[in-house]
Parts: C-alpha cells; structure tokens; sequence
C-alpha cells in the first residue's frame, strides 16, 4: 500500500521513522511519501519537504510566517491529490496538519492521525472538528483515551513511541572519548530544535557554564543547523557541540537543562535530573496565558499530573533562576527526589511497542 506521512519538527521526524520501519514489518509492499527528514528519509521512500522550513513556534511566529505556511499546505495538497496514497497518515504538528486532514477526507483520502494534537490543553471544541476529519486516531498519553470519551469519539491509545527509540538504542562506549569529554560529570543542554527557541534558550543556558569548573557542559545540537550557527553563541566558552548523539549524551549526563517539549521527557526516562526552560515571543506568551488551561508545560509534570521538575517559563527563565535550580538537581535531596518521581513516570508510562501496535492498527483498519 502506499503511505503519505506529514511530521513538521523533529520529534515527528522520529516518529514517522520508527513508525514506517513498523510499516514495512506489517506490509512487505509498503512504499511511502512524506513532510518529514533525515530519520525518515533513512527509512526510504521519498521526502518531499524536510521539517526545517516548515516548523515556526508561537502565534506570533506564525503569523510572520504565513505566506511560507501557506505555500507549504498548498505544496502539501497539490503532491497528495498528485500521488493518491492509499492512507494518509498525520503526526503531530496539528496547526498544519488538521488542514491537511480536511483536505484530503473531503477528496476521498483516508486519515489517520498519531499522536494526538494537545486539544485537552486549550480549545477542546477542536475535538468536533476531527471527529470529522479523522478516520482513525493513536493516543501516546493514557490520559488522552478518557478527554476524547467526554467528547464522544473513541481512539486508540498505543504507548508512547519513545519508549521505543529508547529500547532501540545502544550507548556508544567510546563516546567520551571520541568527544574529548574526560571524566568531568556532564550537563547536557538541549535548547530544542527550531530556529526561535534555540535563540531564546541557548544564551541563557550558557549564561551560567562559568559557575560550574568541576563540570563539563555539551550542547545537543539540531541537525538541520550547522556548527557556525551554534558558535555565535558559544563563542570562546569551553562547551562542546554535539550533533547526532542526544541519547548518548543523557545516556551520560549527571544533569540537565532542557527546552520544554518532547526532550523533557526523553531526559526523564533516561533518569537524568533536568530544569525545564521556555521563552516565547511576548504577544505569543500574553495569548496563550488567556488560552491555555492545564497547569504545567512539561509532559513529564503532565503525564503524572504533579509537579516533578520545575518549569521556568519566560521572566523565570534567566541566569539566576536557572543557575538557582540546576544547582538543585547536582546533588543532594532535590535530586533524589526527582529520581524517585522518574520512577513513577516509568511505570505510568508502560513499555515499548507504540510503533508496532499502531502499524499493526493502520493496515488491520485499511484491510
């Protein structure tokens, strides 16, 4: 059968691979096209346009950037009506990707949507809006299952996908030394992977790189930037750069300070003690302190609904606040409290498999 995927950032790039090597376990026919990159271009098929132009972060953001956005669903549209998939199959990016899904089910398309757009989080009559739009719906957060119930459409709830990667991942043993990263305890700092956050976060996380000498700080760097881009903000600080290899760097970090989003809980499985961070623009921010309903921005804090790591968000995100809250993850009894959570979020979160089940899911309801 054939397979169209839409992922906008990163973490849907991730996604979307593990999701179509599924795929091709299920339908030895499989071929796919896709909005994605480099993971799911490695998995093969075609890609037709690679996140990095396509993913912009907050309201302001995107009404900046309306015309690319614009340009980009009607490329979108044009290429599926072109190519007439047998399934089309949506991840994530839902300001982008629930335009797709009417597109294509008013032509006839059938949709499948996985990971679900955060429709608990504001604007919850969105749901009426995909119960027309999408055939089939794959839930990553068990909480999920039950918002949609309230609101009369029944989902599959699937695992969460990066108990997957993680499962998959082996730790490459001579990473420290092929790094030149000693025997110091590393801070890793994950400033996310879009243009605009980078640039808000990354200066305030190295703001604080000289108050720490007995460690070593390492700054996992989005492949779609290049090492120039990531030295401007550097500069002469001894912090080494690191593409390709976040989870060999939290497979070794003692602790770290990571951009709000699917990092933070990446970070928690693999147990390393982390401050959360986020900036946006200011109108972005005003607007979404009136729309947003829920009580935390971080899934590991959303998922065990309590506060397990602190978030700082835009004037809590600064030097001394940041430097104030690593210092408590380092050691002592803040750390050991949030090991303890991790624990917790470990068990709510289950085991490997979301990739597999949702494959098996699709070509079940295609069939």
């Amino acid at each position: 059968m054939n397979y169209y995927l839409v992922a906008g950032e990163a973490s849907g790039d991730l996604h979307g691979a593990n999701l179509m090597k599924a795929l091709k376990a299920e339908d030895g026919a499989a071929v796919f096209r896709y909005f994605g990159g480099n993971k799911m271009e490695a998995e093969g098929g075609e890609l037709v346009k690679h996140y990095a132009d396509m993913a912009f972060m907050g309201f302001t953001e995107v009404i900046l950037n309306l015309r690319t956005i614009f340009k980009n669903l009607k490329a979108c549209k044009d290429d599926i009506v072109k190519w007439k998939p047998d399934v089309l199959i949506l991840i994530d990016f839902p300001g982008f990707n629930l335009k797709i899904a009417e597109f294509a089910k008013a032509n006839g398309i059938k949709v499948c949507y996985y990971i679900s757009p955060k429709v608990w989080a504001w604007n919850q009559k969105r749901v009426l809006k995909i119960k027309k739009v999408v055939d089939h719906m794959f839930c990553i957060l068990p909480f999920e299952v039950g918002f949609y119930k309230e609101w009369g459409m029944e989902v599959d709830y699937v695992g969460n996908p990066l108990l997957d990667e993680i499962a998959q991942f082996l730790p490459d043993s001579g990473f420290r030394s092929n790094h030149q990263l000693g025997n110091e305890k590393i801070i890793a700092l994950l400033p996310g992977s879009r243009k605009q956050e980078i640039e808000r976060l990354l200066p305030v996380m190295l703001s604080i790189t000289d108050n720490y000498p007995g460690y070593r700080f390492a700054v996992a760097a989005a492949p779609n930037f290049t090492e120039a881009y990531y030295h401007q903000f550097i500069g002469t600080r001894k912090v080494k750069l690191l593409f390709n290899n976040t989870y060999n760097l939290l497979h070794h970090a003692h602790a770290a300070i990571v951009a709000s989003g699917t990092a933070t809980l990446e970070t928690a499985l693999f147990k390393v003690p982390q401050v959360v961070v986020y900036k946006g623009g200011a109108i972005s921010i005003a607007i979404a302190r009136i729309l947003v309903k829920i009580k935390f921005i971080s899934l590991v804090n959303l998922i065990v609904n309590k506060k397990i790591v602190t978030e700082l968000i835009q004037e809590d995100c600064n030097t001394q606040k940041v430097n104030e809250e690593l210092r408590m993850v380092l050691e002592g009894a803040g750390r050991d409290l949030m090991l303890k959570h991790y624990d917790e979020l470990l068990l709510l979160m289950g085991k490997p498999g979301a990739s597999a089940k949702t494959a098996r899911l699709i070509v079940g309801y295609l069939k």
